[in-house]
Order: structure tokens, then C-alpha cells, then sequence
């Protein structure tokens, strides 16, 4: 759960709050069409196109906005884009695990939910070579609960977190070579895309950048 530093809403969206008056007044229901497209276009983009829970490469179709504290909750403004991410899974196939904001759904707890939007998330968690995630802490209740209520551990992402960590241990590499390939990996594209499973290679590797 890489950490994401909100960047302020889009200036579409603003705007759109703007208009409201005394016969209107916005709300996420009403949010569609290339006004709802740019606030995820926006969300993607200050997540480096990752999915704000397990990591997996975002695009515009297979992902969702995600409410972090559900719209369920009366005190919730549905439209405050700092309560705003971008999570995986627009919709799910038939016999595909659901995961991330579709398996959280309504579900939250403010001392049991660890959030992207905290700078000290990513430290909470850590990494095994077969593409498992763990509390750092074996006594962190929040982080335990917190893999499980989004699924992470679930064997679709182990196994796509072992398959991006298995050519880091690649015995052929040199430690230079090993330096060089994991700082390409954790800087970010030109694009602005960051790679899949970003933490899962600075939690391991992190230490061997330049």
C-alpha cells in the first residue's frame, strides 16, 4: 500500500461544486460523463496509475472510484476528493476474486483500516519472496485486518507479486547490476506511471538503490 499525497481536486470538478444553489445541489450520483472521467483521470495520476490498495497497473477501464470512508456514512461528503482514490476491479468477471475497494464495499473502521493517505502506511507491511504480504509488526492488529478486509493475500496477487519480484533474484545478476535494475524499477516513467507493486520491490530491494 504505497503511500499517495493528494494533490487538490481538479479544477472540472470545483467548478461543477461551484454551480450549486438553492434549487441544486451536487452530488456524487450526478457526477458522470467527462466530468466523473477527469476526477479519475485525476486520482490515476497522483497514484502514478496504481491501484490505491494492492498496487496492480490502473487504466480507465478496469478501475473504479473508490470512497476510502464509505458513502454509506451520513457525516461523508461523497464529493470531498481528499476521501477519493482509485482502486482496481470496474467490474468483475465471473469467477474473478474480488478484492480492494470491491471487497471492502461499505466496510470501515477507523482504527482497523490502514490508509494509502497516511506516510507511514507503507512501513506497516512487508513482503516474502513468494508474494505474500505481512505486518511488519506481528502485533499490528490494524495491519492484519487490513489485508484481509481487501484481500490481498489472495493467490491471483501473490502470484502476480512473485512473478515481479523473481527476476530481482535472478543469481546471474552482479550487485550492480542489481543496484541499476532495481532504482529503473522504482523511478517513476516519463508517463508518470509508476511500475506494479511498487512497495513490494522498495520494501525488498528499497535498501539496493543508488
Amino acid at each position: 500500500m504505497k503511500y499517495i499525497q493528494k494533490k487538490g481536486e481538479p479544477p472540472e470538478l470545483t467548478n461543477w461544486k461551484q454551480q450549486a444553489n438553492a434549487d441544486w445541489t451536487p452530488s456524487y450520483q450526478e457526477l458522470r460523463g467527462s466530468l466523473k472521467q477527469s476526477v479519475k483521470k485525476a486520482l490515476m495520476v497522483e497514484q502514478g496509475y496504481l491501484c490505491c490498495y494492492c498496487e496492480q497497473a490502473l487504466d480507465a477501464v478496469n478501475s473504479h472510484i473508490e470512497h476510502f470512508r464509505p458513502q454509506s456514512d451520513p457525516t461523508v461528503d461523497s464529493l470531498d476528493f481528499y476521501n477519493l482514490l482509485c482502486s482496481c476491479q470496474n467490474q468483475i468477471c465471473k469467477g474473478e476474486p474480488r478484492h480492494c475497494g470491491n471487497l471492502k464495499g461499505d466496510w470501515f473502521d477507523e482504527v482497523l483500516l490502514l490508509s494509502p493517505l497516511e506516510k507511514n502506511s507503507e512501513a506497516r507491511f512487508k513482503f516474502t519472496a513468494d508474494g505474500h504480504i505481512q505486518p511488519q509488526d506481528n502485533q499490528d492488529t490494524a495491519a492484519r485486518v487490513t489485508i484481509e478486509k481487501l484481500g490481498l493475500n489472495i493467490p491471483k496477487l501473490r502470484a502476480a507479486r512473485k512473478l515481479v519480484i523473481e527476476p530481482f533474484l535472478d543469481e546471474v545478476l552482479s550487485i550492480e547490476e542489481l543496484h541499476f535494475f532495481v532504482e529503473n524499477f522504482l523511478k517513476e516513467r516519463e508517463d508518470g506511471h509508476l511500475n506494479p507493486f511498487w512497495t513490494t520491490i522498495n520494501s525488498l530491494f528499497g535498501d539496493l538503490s543508488y
